[in-house]
């Protein structure tokens, strides 16, 4: 019998998690939710969830209740999943989330209303019938979303992902884009002007909603990184020099050990940032190894480690007051279950707080030392 990924993956991840526990010994860090070491310095620890974990994973559920203190929807609150078909709203799954949540007394943020993925067949179709057309669907889903979820969700990316990849990036933009932007469907419907007109739709609908933008690819000292960087930084002043609504930016933080990082350039972005008198929040931390991995688990989870505690000491003496992980274990982690950037079969990258067996792994502890403004130990 051939053994698939998620047959194989568990025994030769445990195996692997015993040799770490018998020969490494981490660093120091309090014996503490994360949530609670980060707010005895005034900031803020959360993760990903979906509600399918919550309501069939016990383990899960359990952790994200010791350790969060502020969820977001991994899946529930994307635009395929709150409106399948025009005019059908289903918030069921949201709803669970936001039950569960309520009941620990955790708040949610919203992921997203605007973006060029996670859109059904009717959305895409829908605006490529041109400006009014994309106008209605883009109303009419705000309309319902933030009136639906405005006493339990006070923060939204509310565009996600509207700067252009760089050449020399994973996936760069194809030639022509419009200038910085990323070239969607709601670019070609709306034009350049798409994300000023949703985050002024958003204010319209709520005046105290926290409005976020959210994007990914800025943290690295690469080349295209830093291209990405100016780019961000010049569609963050387009939109102070009009005037237009924007209360935070999301930096995703989805980190990949080939690529370098310096600290002191992450941190000045982030300063630059807070600099045009908006908040910065890392909404989607997590860490991708380089394939095939180097080493023992013991050496790859240092690895892991010294970047997610030299980036995130970055990011808080840059003015980041929250950062969320994309998740909080490997086992659930959309870096186990999407083949396009998974390890090979029997094998998970080591990129989030808590190992498969749901030990807490030397990247709790950066995460434990960063926010409380330590060295690594």
């Amino acid at each position: 019998m051939r053994l698939t990924r998620r047959a194989l993956g568990p025994l030769l991840l445990a195996a692997g998690t015993a040799r770490a526990q018998n020969s490494f010994t981490p660093a120091s860090a309090p014996d503490r939710p994360l949530a609670e070491i980060a707010a005895g310095r005034g900031l803020t620890y959360g993760c990903a969830v979906t509600a399918k974990l919550l309501e069939e994973e016990p383990q899960f559920a359990a952790l994200v209740a010791q350790e969060a203190g502020l969820l977001v929807p991994e899946y529930e609150a994307k635009f395929a999943a709150l409106q399948p078909e025009e005019g059908r709203f289903d918030t069921a799954p949201l709803d669970a989330l936001l039950r569960w949540a309520e009941h620990f007394r955790k708040p949610v943020r919203g992921h997203a209303l605007v973006w060029h993925d996670a859109l059904p067949g009717w959305t895409r179709a829908a605006l490529a019938e041109g400006r009014t057309r994309a106008m209605g669907v883009l109303e009419r889903h705000f309309d319902h979303v933030l009136a639906h979820t405005r006493l339990r969700i006070r923060d939204w990316d509310v565009v996600n992902e509207p700067v252009a990849n760089p050449p020399g990036s994973d996936v760069p933009e194809p030639a022509g884009n419009s200038g910085d932007l990323r070239d969607t469907p709601w670019l070609r419907a709306l034009g350049p002007d798409y994300v000023a007109i949703a985050l002024r739709a958003a204010r319209q609908r709520d005046p105290t909603l926290r409005l976020t933008l959210n994007d990914y690819g800025v943290e690295a000292d690469t080349p295209p990184a830093e291209e990405k960087r100016q780019r961000l930084l010049r569609l963050l002043r387009g939109l102070r020099a009009r005037n237009v609504p924007l209360d935070a930016v999301g930096i995703q933080g989805h980190l990949q050990m080939r690529e370098p990082f310096r600290a002191e350039v992450f941190r000045d972005f982030v300063r630059q940032i807070r600099a045009l008198d908006l908040q910065v929040l890392i909404t989607e931390l997590d860490v991708r190894e380089v394939r095939p991995p180097s080493g023992d688990f013991p050496a790859r989870d240092s690895q892991v480690a010294l970047r997610v505690h030299a980036f995130a000491s970055a990011a808080f003496e840059g003015g980041a007051r929250t950062l969320l992980t994309w998740g909080i274990s490997d086992r659930w982690s959309w870096l186990y279950r999407e083949q396009a950037v998974a390890l090979d079969p029997g094998d998970v990258h080591r990129g989030l707080p808590y190992d498969w067996e749901l030990n807490r792994k030397q990247m709790w502890r950066a995460l434990a030392r960063a926010y409380l403004g330590q060295g690594v130990g």
